[in-house]
């Protein structure tokens, strides 16, 4: 069995370029008969595989019949073939039904609103950008009026509820009105439940948010995203035009980069639907947007954490650091886009920047002077105690400082550090000594010590190197009789 392809070959070259089957056969490594044989065939015809009996074959025509008559399930097929006599099993019933069951088209209706009616929203996916250390997912929110097709583009780093809440926010501001109703996707930030028929179950804070605005919230069916097809086409649209050869270098590049997008390209084309452009349109939806709520929704998402001993709370793999005087206590965190608040009883502690990259200490100077300054003073009260302990005249000597020194505590470090080197006993002895003379300062201590532990010079012998210093002794002579008298063998 020979392919299409050799097939074609076969009648080319013979039509063509006139070649014999016996020369077809050598260039294309066939057997003469093969060649005519293919040759007396004015089409090609693919050999089907011999076709195996099956029980269902006396059923075939009862079940087109009955799948013509009603969308029957393939187990309502089977319990009627039973009836007929069948005597096989179901899953061939079922693989049969698949290959007979005549198709359905989709079909889906177009749905028009009115201005100010409707916006639809959702999530996109656009790449990965680095952030420091490590690679973050990036996501774009995307808002679509359904008349006039303005869209809002916005880049995140997360779809968690203070990014979607947020984008939200920012979108409706851009827009300059409200929507009535705002159609989501099933999304967890927007639907906790959404049971086939059933009622739906909305996120709290999403409500909160829909009530701050003003707007009612609708969710698709499940499984049937074409019900917000304006913004499903919008997210094609971003990634065929604006995100295609982008390089993703940084989520604020982004951000302006799809702000310029928006006011140069995206909401001035000529729309292929309503072939008016979308700004066009939007002049004549803008009035029937609702206006804004004059304050704007917290969109911080509350989360209680502990702080550790280190006055360090977690939160994202990243550590930030709070006053040291709320180490090992429970803390309030408010996660928002860009910020990360931290409270203690109602009160706030810390504002830090969100910190996007991974095992990060992220720092604030205040909190560290602070405990610096704290360790500082513990260490001076320490030295202080250890000072006024040495002996009895210790404080009045420390009075004395505080009134003749600029910085006494300087002094006190020096003279404990003395004790150190020299020891506690020879220490107190120079202080009751400097007391005594009134030399109130370390450095006075330091000399009496220092001369105290040099060793002692012993006399040298007097050496005169000039005649004129030479003594003027008067030295009587010598008894040498007292050796007439020794014995010589001591002599």
């Amino acid at each position: 069995m020979i392919d299409f392809h050799t097939y074609q070959l076969i009648h080319q070259l013979r039509a063509r370029d006139g070649l014999s089957i016996a020369q077809i056969a050598r260039q294309l490594d066939l057997y003469p008969g093969t060649v005519a044989l293919w040759l007396k065939r004015t089409r090609y015809e693919a050999r089907k595989p011999p076709r195996r009996s099956s029980k269902l074959d006396d059923f075939r025509s009862e079940i087109v019949r009955l799948l013509h008559q009603h969308p029957y399930s393939a187990q309502q097929v089977f319990q009627r073939l039973r009836e007929a006599g069948y005597s096989g099993g179901v899953t061939i019933v079922r693989s049969l039904v698949r290959q007979l069951r005549p198709p359905v088209p989709k079909a889906f209706l177009t749905l028009h609103f009115l201005p100010g009616q409707c916006a639809q929203v959702d999530w996109g996916h656009a790449g990965w950008i680095q952030c420091g250390n490590t690679r973050r997912r990036v996501s774009f929110f995307v808002l679509v009026l359904a008349y006039s097709r303005r869209l809002y583009l916005e880049f995140t780093l997360g779809q968690a509820m203070e990014f979607f809440l947020g984008a939200h926010q920012n979108a409706l501001a851009y827009l300059g009105g409200v929507p009535a109703e705002v159609w989501v996707d099933n999304c967890k930030t927007a639907v906790l439940d959404h049971p086939s028929g059933g009622p739906v179950t909305f996120h709290p804070r999403y409500v909160d948010l829909a009530q701050h605005y003003g707007f009612q919230i609708k969710a698709c069916a499940p499984r049937q995203p074409q019900q917000k097809g304006r913004v499903e086409s919008a997210v094609g649209y971003i990634k065929g035009n604006f995100l295609r050869g982008l390089e993703l270098t940084s989520l604020d590049a982004l951000n302006a980069g799809a702000r310029h997008w928006m006011e140069n390209v995206a909401n001035v084309r000529l729309h292929a639907e309503t072939r008016r452009s979308p700004l066009e349109l939007f002049a004549e939806e803008l009035p029937k947007l609702r206006p804004l709520h004059p304050t704007s929704y917290d969109t911080g998402v509350l989360l209680d954490a502990p702080v550790n001993a280190r006055a360090r709370v977690t939160f994202d793999s990243n550590r930030y650091t709070v006053p040291w005087r709320y180490a090992s206590q429970p803390v309030l965190l408010k996660i928002r886009p860009d910020r990360l608040l931290i409270y203690h009883q109602d009160r706030p502690i810390a504002d830090h920047a969100r910190c996007f990259e991974r095992h990060k200490e992220v720092e604030l100077p205040e909190h560290l002077e602070e405990l610096l300054a704290q360790k500082r003073q513990g260490r001076r009260q320490q030295q202080m105690v250890a000072f006024l302990a040495l002996c009895g005249g210790a404080e009045t000597y420390l009075k004395a400082l505080q009134q003749k020194r600029v910085n006494p505590h300087h002094h006190i470090q020096k003279i404990l550090a003395l004790v150190e080197h020299y020891g506690r006993d020879l220490t107190i002895r120079a202080l009751e000594d400097a007391l005594a003379y009134e030399a109130f300062g370390a450095e006075y201590l330091a000399n009496l010590l220092a001369q105290r532990a040099r060793p002692p010079r012993e006399p040298g012998a007097l050496h005169l190197t000039r005649q004129q210093d030479l003594l003027d002794l008067d030295l009587p002579q010598p008894d040498l009789s007292v050796y007439d008298s020794l014995p010589p063998s001591l002599l």
